[in-house]
């Protein structure tokens, strides 16, 4: 047959539309949060509709529906309309938050994805957004993201957790990325060619090609334990596949300086490979506005602003195992993360991010204001407290010892599934606030070990915020220190802490029992206050642990 006779194979059939997926990275949190998708998030999205509330009410297949003119629960008829007609979903403003679990059951119940506008967005800009997410939807392009700096950032993270020298690598033994090296002289050759060529030698591959490491690497996820070769130039070092799934991606590298690699080097890299996994699946642009969208789904879940079952769906996560939160924050100064530079955050971030990987493969570390949450879905039913707080344990200890920089953290409680988790995350929060508030002698906790810490905490900031419920005596005491440069509210508050013991508290006051005794009869004078009573005392006890300002 004639070539130019035969017939054309057909062209695939055009692209119509995105997915909500799609949407949602190319919208972005700032604009929009997800509320519902009962449908997933690969649910095709082919046109945008305004739906008025003076149009009769209609909506057409794979429409995102834009409800303008209805706020709240006025928004219910939409949302009604979107899923009777096939919609792909609906947007909508809220007047307050409560107005959000509504609106997300109505459209469960209708079938169709529930977006939420922020108030101060003006719906031409959504509308605009969204036509040009449509018209620009990507076609199957291999553009990449610059994700190299993530790969470098991890490989130093790798570095301090290991005690190494660490490169990262593709299949093809292309360097990714590598630590930085202080001493020039802890560097091998194959390190040091291997990164001025960006590619490992072949001499040296052929080498461990002999030895049976790239077959080992192949065959199991497990760390490969390489001996030095003085002849060769080799260093002692360890090598680990990165894997997604059963596709090999990549190698991580690490060679033993002039110091011995550190005790756990072995499971620190195997959380680094998970992590690095991570970074090089999402390489190409959507993938990694995917990483993005991850991000903000466990951010909206921590904050109960979004439901545990777009990050669900999105992960393929099983909504009925146990959950529970870790949270951090910076331990010196106030609880803030304004005293770390950014490098530092960033180095905390993906410490925390390989550690947790290493013990949980579903882990997902995000930030939330000044604090760090580690968000731990699908865990074990058998898994306890204390196994949590141990990882937390270990976390702010490798965080001091690497980075020198203090954490407190918290460990919430494990709930019963997904939807649980921000249950989890206020129990966090409370931990961490009591830390901050009173003072506890430790650096990770939980509940049950500082029950009556977080008890006396809550009532302090509840006295902090209603001057009313405080006695104006105790003010008053505190105001005449401060006039005088006196210690009368001190001492009060430390014989009180000592209960009674006049002794004990002049100890801890460096005065004499005679100075103690008679600072708490003029504090009695001034004020007017009778310590014998209980409840005077508890009052005192409470009241004079406020900070400063009494």
């Amino acid at each position: 047959m004639d070539p130019a006779a035969a017939p054309s194979p057909s062209p695939p059939p055009p692209r119509t539309g995105i997915s909500l997926r799609h949407l949602l990275m190319s919208l972005g949190e700032p604009l929009v949060e997800l509320q519902a998708a009962p449908a997933g998030l690969d649910v095709e999205i082919r046109s945008v509709a305004l739906l008025d509330p003076e149009d009769p009410p209609a909506a057409r297949p794979g429409a995102l529906v834009l409800a303008i003119g209805a706020r709240g629960r006025a928004a219910l008829p939409a949302v009604r309309v979107g899923g009777r007609d096939g919609a792909a979903a609906v947007a909508v403003k809220l007047d307050v938050p409560g107005q959000a679990a509504a609106l997300s059951d109505a459209a469960a119940e209708a079938g169709v994805a529930l977006l939420s506008v922020r108030r101060d967005v003006r719906w031409e800009q959504v509308d605009a957004l969204a036509r040009a997410a449509l018209e620009d939807a990507p076609s199957g392009g291999n553009g990449e993201a610059g994700g190299e700096g993530d790969l470098f950032a991890l490989a130093q993270t790798t570095a301090v957790l290991t005690g190494g020298i660490v490169s990262i690598e593709d299949t093809t033994t292309r360097v990714l990325a590598y630590s930085r090296s202080s001493d020039s002289d802890e560097v091998d050759d194959l390190r040091r060619l291997s990164i001025l060529g960006w590619q490992s030698p072949e001499e040296y591959l052929a080498r461990l090609r002999e030895w049976g490491v790239f077959q080992r690497l192949r065959a199991s996820d497990e760390v490969v334990h390489i001996d030095g070769d003085p002849e060769s130039g080799i260093r002692r070092r360890l090598a680990v596949a990165i894997r997604s799934g059963e596709r090999q991606l990549g190698i991580i590298w690490v060679q033993e300086g002039s110091a011995a690699l550190a005790e756990h080097a072995d499971q620190a890299l195997l959380g680094a490979a998970r992590v690095a996994a991570l970074h090089l699946v999402r390489r190409r642009r959507e993938l990694s506005a995917d990483l993005t969208l991850t991000r903000t789904l466990a951010a909206g879940l921590l904050e109960g602003s979004t439901g545990p079952q777009p990050l669900a769906t999105h992960l393929g996560l099983d909504l009925a195992r146990p959950a529970a939160v870790l949270g951090f924050s910076y331990g010196s100064g106030a609880d803030t993360a304004s005293g770390v530079s950014e490098l530092s955050r960033t180095e905390v971030g993906n410490l925390i991010s390989v550690h947790t990987a290493a013990r949980h493969r579903s882990a997902l570390v995000t930030q939330v204001d000044a604090r760090i949450y580690v968000l731990l879905p699908q865990l074990p039913r058998s898994i306890d407290v204390g196994t949590l707080r141990g990882w937390g344990q270990e976390i702010s200890e490798a965080v001091y010892r690497h980075l020198g920089l203090s954490l407190r953290g918290s460990v919430g409680c494990i709930v019963p599934g997904l939807g649980g988790v921000p249950e989890s995350r206020r129990e966090a929060d409370r931990i961490l606030d009591a830390m901050v508030r009173v003072g506890v002698d430790t650096t990770v906790a939980a509940l049950p070990d500082i029950q009556a810490e977080v008890l006396i905490s809550e009532l302090l900031a509840l006295l902090a915020a209603h001057p009313d419920l405080r006695d104006p005596r105790l003010t008053a005491l505190v105001s005449y220190d401060s006039r005088s440069q006196g210690q009368l509210a001190e001492t009060v508050l430390a014989y009180l802490n000592a209960f009674g013991d006049v002794r004990a508290a002049a100890a801890e006051l460096h005065v004499h029992p005679n100075t103690l005794r008679y600072r708490i009869r003029r504090a009695e004078e001034l004020t007017g206050l009778d310590l014998s009573r209980p409840d005077q005392r508890l009052l005192a006890m409470l009241q004079l642990r406020l900070p400063a300002a009494g």
